[in-house]
């Protein structure tokens, strides 16, 4: 999708499709089954089995065990079908805005009310906000959820173990369930360190949804495990039968491959975004000092601030139009996302350089 979107004059730093080779183990793994003949109907706790073991070695956490886990046929629709599980038509889901935008339009198309709760001015959580909604939500006397990026997108904020905390504390006062999206968990900056919600004290009646779709690019393997805490093991128990066949099976022998042994290709692409991210500092500083960026240490999303360059609510438009560079437009973000771009860093140092030097261009033509 990211290479075809758009004419090819254009450059196109967008969607969340990553410019690598594919992983070699996951190369072996699909071809190995394709010469077998195994291409039937996925079946199986392999897929939990393999996020377990990958969430011990990389975050230490023994959460994902077969037994609280299922398969979904990705995060988004995993998203929905936990929603479902413990809201009803009508309920409130809160979510913070500047927000992955799938956020507002998968829940309004389930008939559930989007409450936002924006971030705060530094792309953090604000609790002011977060209580405000869910005090909001008990006086109705609704059931409400909260609908947690972990990562963030776009933001790229990894929330920490503190911050997680509090989240679980407060769904506990207003009786609000947590469903945590963590399709981005295994993109952190060195130094940096993820945080599964699940792991944290109070989230025991907690969802997760995890996938190994972005961290090796396998958007095209259709695939993802939803996960219980505890004390929701009963609700997960709960999810219809049929949602379990939209998987792909190749997509699963993908996924466990990369989790399993992806592990060298996945260190070696995040020293590359690190890299990445440095440069993209860099070029900012030089060509577009207008744009205010706080570096985004989890993904490999970045969420430029381009109202200095006065280019209006949308400078994605300008980008394109007149430096032919492909950015997601700040708009469908929600609250907070006027005037700014989301760039897709996880491509060649030529192709962010050439892109930068092209959007720098764009706005001195628009002057």
């Amino acid at each position: 999708m990211k290479w075809r979107k758009y004419p090819e004059d254009v450059l196109p730093l967008w969607v969340a499709e990553m410019d690598v080779p594919t992983p070699e183990p996951v190369a072996e793994a699909l071809i190995g089954a394709v010469r077998r003949g195994d291409t039937g109907y996925p079946l199986g706790d392999s897929y939990a089995e393999a996020l377990g073991e990958f969430a011990v070695r990389r975050w230490g956490w023994g959460g994902v065990v077969p037994g609280r886990a299922a398969l979904v046929p990705d995060v988004m629709l995993g998203v929905v079908e936990m929603l479902r599980l413990v809201t009803g038509p009508g309920d409130p889901v809160v979510v913070n805005s500047p927000v992955y935008p799938p956020f507002f339009d998968f829940v309004a198309h389930m008939d559930r009310e989007v409450v936002e709760a924006p971030l705060g001015a530094d792309g953090r959580l604000d609790f002011g906000a977060v209580e405000s909604a869910f005090a909001a939500m008990a006086a109705r006397g609704r059931r409400g959820a909260y609908l947690l990026c972990n990562p963030q997108n776009p933001t790229g904020t990894v929330h920490t173990r503190e911050e997680l905390e509090r989240v679980a504390g407060l769904a506990a006062e207003f009786g609000v369930r947590v469903v945590a999206d963590e399709i981005h968990a295994p993109l952190v900056a060195a130094g940096e360190r993820f945080t599964p919600y699940l792991s944290v004290a109070g989230a025991e009646d907690g969802l997760s949804l995890m996938s190994a779709s972005k961290g090796w690019n396998l958007a095209g393997l259709k695939a993802a495990v939803a996960i219980a805490g505890p004390a929701s093991a009963a609700d997960l128990a709960r999810m219809p039968e049929e949602v379990g066949h939209g998987p792909s099976h190749l997509g699963v022998i993908a996924h466990v491959a990369a989790l399993r042994e992806g592990g060298e290709w996945l260190d070696a692409l995040l020293a590359g975004l690190d890299e990445n991210r440095a440069l993209l500092g860099r070029l900012l500083a030089e060509h577009l000092p207008g744009v205010a960026w706080r570096p985004g240490v989890g993904t490999y999303l970045q969420w430029l601030d381009c109202r200095g360059l006065e280019l209006g609510d949308d400078p994605a438009g300008v980008f394109l139009e007149r430096g032919r560079v492909a950015v997601n437009s700040g708009i469908p973000f929600g609250t907070g996302g006027a005037g700014h771009v989301r760039i897709n860093i996880a491509t060649s140092p030529a192709i962010l350089t050439e892109a930068v030097e092209r959007m720098a261009a764009a706005v001195s033509g628009a002057e």
